[in-house]
């Protein structure tokens, strides 16, 4: 069983930064692609952004390229979103997931295709 513990979260006002972190436990942090999802208020949770087994690749969503960075430390078993300039429309709780799916898949982009969650962690940002 794999546990996942998000935190890093809180309450920013627009233009700021916060960065996450998810810590796991329980199988070989390596072996994982990682990922971070949101999902705000009556919404669907919604891709964020993905990392592959080793950190050299990964894939964002449209809606944060170029302000959001995924990371990961394998030695540490965490991995990372950094948010820079942070909008209103960022509000959400924020969830990291983790796939183990033996695949070729270098990053994984469907909440389908994870197997853990952590609990998540509240990001609001205020205008």
């Amino acid at each position: 069983q794999v546990q996942l513990v998000e935190s890093g979260g809180g309450l920013v006002e627009a233009g700021n930064s916060l960065r996450l972190s998810c810590a796991a436990s329980g199988r070989t942090f390596s072996n994982a692609i990682m990922g971070w999802f949101r999902q705000a208020p009556g919404k669907e949770r919604e891709f964020v952004a993905t990392i592959s087994r080793s950190g050299g690749n990964s894939y964002y969503a449209d809606s944060v390229k170029g302000r959001f960075t995924i990371s990961r430390d394998n030695a540490k078993n965490t991995v990372y979103l950094q948010m820079n300039s942070l909008k209103p429309e960022d509000t959400a709780v924020y969830y990291c997931g983790a796939d183990y799916s033996i695949s070729r898949r270098t990053y994984s982009t469907g909440p389908g295709l994870y197997d853990y969650w952590g609990r998540g962690t509240q990001v609001t940002v205020s205008s």
